[in-house]
Order: C-alpha cells, then sequence, then structure tokens
C-alpha cells in the first residue's frame, strides 16, 4: 500500500537547485547556444553579399528576414507536435533540421534566392529550439528562482551564440569570406549524440502521459534525499489526453485577453530586436563607426541583452511584479533607440545600443518565461510557440521595415523612430495581459484532471 500521494507540480517547485537541474540548464544553453548564433549571423553577411547579388536596401532586409519565416513555421507547428508527442523528440528533430541545412548554406548558398530558401528551412528548425527549451526549462525550474534559473539555462546561451556571430563576423568572414559563419555554425551537429543521451522526457508531459515510472526515476534524479519516498508514493498524473485543438485553447475566455497581449506585445518587440540588430552593423558604419567596431554592436547587444534579463528575472523572483517591470523594460529601451535619432556620437552609439540589448531583449527573454507561467501544462509549449511564431511576424517585417525605410528615406532616422516607439507600445499592451498566477492557479496536472493512481512499492 502507497504511503502517501505526492503532488507532481510542489515536488518539482520545491527541488532545490542541483547537479540535475545544472545538467539541464546546460544542454538547454548549448542548444539556444546555437539557435542565437543562427539568428544573429545574416547581418554579418549583408557586408559580403550585397554589392556581389545586387542587393537594395529592402532585399537585404529579406535575406535577414528569411530565416525568421522559417522560423515563424517551426514555431507555430512545434508546440502542438510537442504537447502530443513529448519535448525531447521534438527538440531532438528541430536540432536536426537546423544543423543540416546550415551545412548546405555554407555549401551550396550562391545568390540570394538560394540563400533565402536555405535560410528559410533552417528556420523551420531554430522554431522548434528557442520555444521549446524555454518551455522545458519553465517545466523544471525551481518556484524561487524561476526567472532565474530559466534564464541562465536559456537567455545566457542565445546572448553568447549572438555574441559569437558577432565575434565571428569581426575576426572570420574578412580571411575566410562569409560562408565561415555557416562552416561553424554547422558544429551544431556535434551536440546531437551528447543530446540523445542526456535529455531526459520533461516530466510534467510525462505526468499527462501517465509514466509513473519515468517520473519516479527522474525525481530521484532532482531530489535524491526522497529517493525512498518515491518508491511507494502515489504520484498525481493526468487522464489520458484526448485530440485537442490547443491553439482554440489559448482562445478560451480565461486566456483570450492574456494572449492577444502577449502576441501583440511580442511582435513589437521582435520588430525592434530584428529591425534594430540586423541592420547595426550597417547603419553603424554608416554613422562614421570602424569595420570592427561596427560588427561589434550586434556582439555588445547580445552580451546585455542577457545581463538585462538576469537583473529584470531577478528582480521578478523577488517582488512578482512581472507585467509592470517588463513595460518599464520595454520602455527604457524604446528611449534608448530614440536618442540616436538626435545625437550621433561614439559614446551615444555604445551606450544607446547596449541600453538596447539591456532592456528590449532582455525583456522579451522574461516575457517568454510569463507565457510559459500563463499556460497549463497540456497546452504551455503550443502557447510558447504561438507567442514566438506571431512574434516572428514582428521578426519578419522587422529588417525588411527598417530597410525600406532607408531606401526611402535615405537615413536610418525613420529606422530610429520606428523601433524606439514600437518598444514603448510593447510596454504598455503587456500591462493588459493578466498576472500569471490568476491564469493558471496551478497547472494541469494539479487540477481537476488529475487522478491519483496508486503504484505498488518495488
Amino acid at each position: 500500500m502507497a504511503a502517501h500521494a505526492i503532488d507532481l507540480h510542489e515536488e518539482l517547485a520545491e527541488a532545490k537547485v542541483g547537479k540535475f537541474h545544472w545538467r539541464l540548464g546546460a544542454i538547454m544553453g548549448l542548444l539556444t547556444l546555437f539557435d542565437g548564433y543562427d539568428t544573429f549571423n545574416p547581418a554579418y553577411v549583408i557586408h559580403y553579399v550585397a554589392k556581389p547579388w545586387g542587393l537594395q536596401a529592402g532585399q537585404a532586409g529579406l535575406l535577414i528576414s528569411s530565416g525568421l519565416v522559417g522560423f515563424l513555421l517551426g514555431a507555430a507547428i512545434h508546440g502542438i507536435i510537442a504537447d502530443r508527442l513529448g519535448r525531447r523528440g521534438t527538440l531532438l528533430g528541430g536540432l536536426w533540421i537546423t544543423s543540416i541545412f546550415t551545412l548546405l548554406t555554407a555549401t551550396s548558398a550562391d545568390s540570394f534566392l538560394s540563400f533565402c530558401i536555405l535560410r528559410i528551412l533552417t528556420g523551420i528548425g531554430l522554431g522548434v529550439l528557442l520555444p521549446l527549451a524555454t518551455t522545458y526549462i519553465n517545466e523544471l525550474a525551481p518556484r524561487r528562482v524561476a526567472n532565474t534559473f530559466a534564464l541562465w539555462g536559456v537567455a545566457l546561451g542565445w546572448a553568447l551564440g549572438g555574441t559569437l556571430a558577432g565575434v565571428a563576423g569581426v575576426f572570420a568572414t574578412p580571411v575566410f569570406g562569409w560562408t565561415s559563419l555557416y562552416w561553424i555554425g554547422s558544429l551544431s551537429f556535434l551536440l546531437l549524440p551528447f543530446m540523445r543521451l542526456m535529455l531526459p522526457e520533461s516530466p510534467k508531459f510525462l505526468a499527462l502521459q501517465g509514466r509513473t515510472s519515468e517520473i519516479r526515476d527522474m525525481l530521484t534524479k532532482l531530489r535524491p534525499e526522497r529517493a525512498n519516498v518515491y518508491k511507494s508514493a502515489e504520484i498525481a498524473v493526468g487522464e489520458s489526453e484526448k485530440p485537442v485543438n490547443s491553439v482554440a485553447t489559448l482562445l478560451q475566455a480565461k486566456y483570450r485577453r492574456t494572449t492577444f497581449a502577449i502576441w501583440a506585445s511580442a511582435f513589437l518587440s521582435l520588430f525592434c530586436i530584428f529591425g534594430l540588430s540586423g541592420w547595426i552593423p550597417t547603419v553603424m558604419m554608416q554613422r562614421g563607426e570602424t569595420f570592427a567596431a561596427s560588427f561589434g554592436f550586434g556582439a555588445l547587444m547580445q552580451i546585455m541583452s542577457f545581463v538585462g534579463a538576469l537583473v529584470l528575472g531577478h528582480l521578478l523572483d523577488r517582488s512578482g511584479s512581472s507585467r509592470g517591470l517588463i513595460a518599464t523594460w520595454w520602455a527604457i529601451g524604446g528611449v534608448a533607440v530614440l536618442s540616436l535619432v538626435v545625437m550621433n556620437d561614439h559614446i551615444v552609439n555604445i551606450t544607446s545600443v547596449a541600453a538596447a540589448g539591456f532592456f528590449i531583449i532582455g525583456a522579451q527573454f522574461v516575457l517568454n518565461n510569463f507565457t510559459a507561467a500563463s499556460y497549463e501544462t497540456g497546452v504551455r509549449a503550443t502557447a510558447v510557440g504561438m507567442e514566438l511564431g506571431v512574434a516572428r511576424v514582428g521578426a519578419i517585417l522587422g529588417p525588411f521595415v527598417a530597410g525600406a525605410l532607408q531606401q526611402i528615406y535615405q537615413s536610418p532616422t525613420p529606422m530610429f523612430v520606428s523601433i524606439g516607439i514600437c518598444a514603448i507600445a510593447a510596454g504598455g499592451i503587456i500591462l493588459l495581459a493578466r498576472r500569471p498566477a490568476s491564469a493558471p492557479a496551478s497547472s494541469l496536472e494539479e487540477t481537476a484532471g488529475l487522478r491519483k493512481v496508486a503504484q505498488p512499492a518495488s
């Protein structure tokens, strides 16, 4: 007879950060490092291909945006797959797609059209990695350090990847050409066997599938001090899942306002992030910066984005006032970008770009955690995937609109104005979302959808 029943959600939420957490964070960090690297390296391709391929500014914007089109497809579709088939296999599939088409970009992209096609296909894989890594790590994050842990596990890798893209742009491309960016990116193949061996399935997904023996093994690794309890205790597991329209669930009355607020703010946020980061190297050269310094601005944005996300995440873990702080971050970032309209000085350029990374991109990382915390386990991967999928429409438009504005006005000023205003608007819109605690007071497996299944002591 089982000694007592345990609540899976509480067991995960109350766990101390241990070896299992650190290993998981490292795995997710490596995944998102390649995501961040691949997402931002097209900004360093423009300088080399614009003249040989005869590109106008608007076409150059499409060159950046093409991968984001694929990301949109991957982010929108993967959540439905992951919520039905599991997080682990979906992540591995995304990494395979990303690795294969990154290598093909290095070997076969010899024109504007072929580059864009290969970037779209690569983007489908990238559309899996970041949103699903965010979902995965949020499902295992201890409650008291939820935002900070998720940011160390996801945002650090992504920011380091974006920084690495800048470093490769400065040092590798002048010697080996722009294709060196993708030869470096194809090293993601080396991560595949490691991921296959080390990556476990999400425990909350296992709960929804009723796979209690695997849950016991994972809980024992997470909290070895309670191993004897897990041998005999009842474990809350989800009812067998019936096929549901997960996207429609996001638009139900209890979620609708939060869903629309998240989608709109994420759209504007990524419009700003990709519009700015995609053109920063080119625009800074136009503003009188050197080649190395101009390419270094992209790396600076990524470094500061992690610092900003970590500071914001720490504040959220202490105060719990997520919407107001996220809104403040975006507003300050918008003002920083607007300062580039009225001042052109080396120190101002550095300060404003650093602030844009710290506040605008930093807030986006935390918005991903906010989204994951706002929905039940059964639709969480779909929710994060749809957030980043809708946001990627903004990301696609950002570089294109920024390029078109420069082409029309022969100046980056309208670009800075549009990005600054959109960042401030994103901050206002997120205030309309409901607090995560008031939407799903607890996740699906802790509420009415649960049944207790007694397991005999082994």
